[in-house]
């Protein structure tokens, strides 16, 4: 497994932007797909991006594309995710996951290892 731990949330106006980051401990980072999860009050947790090993193959959930990247700097064995055109329903705990698996993997049943969390507010 691979340690991860979130950062970059905060709480922001609508239409504003934040970016989170996800740090990575361990050696094999470029053996993991990366995706980014979130959780809203009282709602399961969602798929919101994923991104494979490279970089060179990404999935978004419907209701960010056009608005979320996601991206990943292997020499800093960080994840990111840029959040622009914030909304209020955006609103939510944020999670990275890693797992050798597919950007296709939107289940957060087949994400092994996860951060802790980072809060995102958008008022509205």
């Amino acid at each position: 497994q691979v340690q991860l731990v979130e950062s970059g949330g905060g709480l922001v106006q609508a239409g504003g932007s934040l970016r989170l980051s996800c740090a990575a401990s361990g050696r094999t980072f470029t053996s993991y797909a990366m995706g980014w999860f979130r959780q809203a009050p009282g709602k399961e947790r969602e798929f919101v991006a994923a991104i494979n090993w490279s970089g060179g193959r990404l999935n978004y959930a419907d209701s960010v594309k056009g608005r979320f990247t996601i991206s990943r700097d292997n020499a800093k064995n960080t994840v990111f995710l840029q959040m622009n055109s914030l909304k209020p329903e955006d609103t939510a705990v944020y999670y990275c996951a890693a797992d050798r698996t597919s950007v296709a993997a939107t289940s957060t049943r087949t994400w092994g290892s996860w951060g802790q969390g980072t809060q995102v507010i958008v008022s509205s």
